[in-house]
Parts: C-alpha cells; structure tokens; sequence
C-alpha cells in the first residue's frame, strides 16, 4: 500500500545558495517537502554565474523540484512578506555568512517568536561560534582548512583539493539531516529550534585514515596519492590498464590470495615479503611494481571481469561521459534524462535516498527567475491582484 513520501506537508522557505544550502532543500523537496525558493530579484549567486560556462548545470542539478520567487529584502514590503511566509512554514533553511539574517531583519530569535514551531536551519562555512566564525568560508577555503589538501595528491608534489566539492556537499547533507532530527523532536515537543552545521565541522570524520596513522605515533601523515592515507592497506592504489586504469584494494587475506590467483602468481603466497598485511605495506613498492606488471597487459574491461571472477574488489577509473551514461545508476533512477525549458536536454539526478513502497519522485526542472511568483504570493500566501500588482510596480519581487 502506498504511502505519503515522509516530508509531505513540510513547508520549506530556501534562502540557500551555491551548492551547501540548496543541496540540503533538494533533498527535502525529493522527500515530498514543498520547498520555496527565494531569491534576490537579480537572482542566486549562482543563477549569475550561468555567464560563464555550463555554471546553469550545478543549478538545475540542487533546485529540481522547488517553486521560484523572487524578493527583495531591502524593501519593507519585502520583509514583510518574508516573515509572513516564515510564519507559515515548518522550516527556514539559509548558508549565508552568521549574522547576515540578523542585520536583514529575520534573525532566528525573531523568526522564533513569530512561530515558535519553525526549524531554522543554517549551513556554516566555520559555524555560528569559535574564532573561525567570521572567516569567509567557500569549498576550497575549507578544505584547505580541514586538511582535505594537506592529505590529497603526491607526496613530492603541493596539496591539492578534491576534484569534488566534498565540504558544501558534506554540509548540506549534514544540514539536511539536522532539519529532520528537529523535525522529529518537534513531533515530540510541539516546540522548533534552531540548528546549524558548519562544513569544516562536518567533514572532519573523513579524515579518519589519516587520523588513524596521526594517532598511531608516525609522523603526521603526508600526501599518498592514491594509496590508503593511513598506509595501512596493500594492494590499495590505481594501476595502469591498456585504455586507462583500475583501482583495486584488498581487505583480508581472502582477497589477497584471490588476486594471486587472479594474476597466475600463486608462487607469491610463499615470498616472506608478503606473508602478512604489515609485511605488504613494507613492501607495498613490491606489491605495486607486481601489479601493475600485470595489469598493464589488458584493458579495464578485461582486468574488472577476471577480478571479479575471483571476488577481488576492484573498479574501472571511469570518466564524467562514462559515469553520466551508466546503466547502472539510470536502471536505479538516479539519473534521469530531462529536457530543461531553460538549458536542453540533460542528465539530473535524483535523491540517494530510498522510501520503500514510494517510487522515486519525478525531476521537475528548475525555472526561470520569480516563475512562481504568482502561484505562490497569490494562492499560497493570499495577496489580492491589486496587491500583488501594487508590489510589482515598487520593485518588492
């Protein structure tokens, strides 16, 4: 029997921008939240950097799904209005700098007091506390500071971000899961809050391998390229194939002996030099040069069907048309082709998350600015014709 997606009847006002803050509503919106999106009458941040090359994608891809207005927050109308609609939602979402909200005129204790059930979320670069809380915070500036590039690339060559934006990502996720957990305490208590994740704060645990070697009594870990960051793993690295590369890591000792055979060198069961995990990680140039002997002979194709005869887990290093084209992830509906009113055909992706017995939303395209202005300032929040066109002519949307 069907049921109703677990975010149905959640009202959502997006004040979110770039990447953190939208990813978190998308996945509200994918949910079955009905998500708003305000936006300045000239437009997100990165609607404005569609100028220049595909930046439009990145905006369709986060704002799927929602309703589009536009206001300006520099007019009284404007403000207003906002806290009228706030009045009326279940949550308030932004990842402006801390105290842009408050010095716009809808700071959180306001917000509070006008609807005391509101979960009011913020996405941080640094969090709303501690010394860091004012420094401008963007991916690459965060990363820099969480140690993200201190432990990315070779060790012989300068630090380098992920090729992702791993900490707007990680904290719109984390953000988005703060939002529920509120949502579910105020199931209980009848009461909002507010909460707030920052992104230096939420990607920390995923420097656990690195950590883990940090902590161990070594030297603090330097650059491992595409080896395990806490040097504790062999086989773990990226070799060569006739069209490309595989990456490949062995786990136990199962695996280890399933490669041997994989590469007809059972002979090396008996070598000393890799008789154990510990004893391959002292040898782990040996392990490498070995593989990569053999690997280099076949195509990845050829190298992930004899690997994975014997369980070795391994992957294709696959490129952006190869991944954007998988099977695998259209089967599932992860990838959808939608042809954008604004942008043409593309390839969207949905949400990650499953809700058994619900089929996954349907992708509605993100829209041209203020293209729900009227639908929702006039069915929704019940402006009159004469009010909604009196607005219009004072520059409020």
């Amino acid at each position: 029997m069907s049921q109703k997606l677990p975010l149905t009847g959640i009202t959502v006002i997006d004040f979110g921008q770039i990447y953190n803050g939208p990813y978190a509503s998308f996945l509200m919106a994918m949910a079955g939240a009905r998500v708003i999106k305000i936006e300045p009458p000239q437009g997100e941040n990165m609607r404005r950097r569609g100028a220049v090359g595909g930046a439009m994608i990145p905006f369709a891809m986060l704002n799927s799904n929602k309703e589009f207005v536009t206001l300006n927050l520099k007019t009284e109308e404007g403000l207003s209005l906002a806290r009228q609609m706030i009045a009326r939602a279940d949550v308030v979402l932004e990842n402006f700098a801390p105290g842009v909200m408050e010095r716009l005129g809808l700071g959180h204790e306001l917000l509070l007091s006008l609807n005391p059930k509101l979960i009011y979320a913020a996405g941080t670069g640094y969090g709303w506390s501690g010394p860091y809380r004012d420094f401008p915070a963007m991916d690459l500036t965060v990363q820099a500071m969480s140690g993200i590039m201190s432990t990315t690339g070779f060790p012989d060559r300068p630090p380098v971000k992920a090729g992702p934006a791993v900490a707007d990502f990680f904290g719109g996720v984390h953000l988005y899961g703060a939002v529920v957990t509120a949502l579910y305490e105020r199931e209980q208590t009848g009461r909002g809050r507010r909460v707030e994740v920052s992104m230096l704060d939420s990607v920390y645990a995923s420097l656990a391998s690195a950590l883990g070697l940090y902590f161990g009594g070594k030297d603090v870990p330097s650059r491992t390229g595409n080896r395990h960051s806490g040097m504790a793993e062999a086989p773990y690295n990226v070799y060569p194939a006739k069209d490309g590369y595989l990456a490949l890591i062995c786990v136990s000792e199962r695996h280890w002996t399933s490669l041997l055979s994989a590469l007809g060198r059972e002979d090396l069961n008996e070598d000393p030099r890799l008789g154990s995990l510990a004893a391959r990680v002292e040898n782990i140039e040996f392990v490498d040069e070995t593989i990569a002997a053999f690997t280099q002979q076949f195509t990845r194709a050829e190298l992930y069907e004899r690997l994975k005869a014997h369980r070795v887990p391994c992957a294709p290093v696959r490129d952006l048309d190869e991944v954007v084209h998988d099977p695998h992830l259209h089967e599932r509906g992860m990838l959808r082709h939608v042809h954008h009113p604004l942008l043409g055909d593309l390839v969207l992706p949905a949400s990650p998350m499953r809700y058994d017995g619900e089929a996954i939303e349907d992708l509605r395209p993100s829209k041209s600015l203020g293209a729900d202005n009227e639908y929702v300032y006039r069915d929704w929040l019940g402006l009159s014709q004469d009010e909604f066109a009196a607005y219009g002519s004072k520059g409020v949307f």
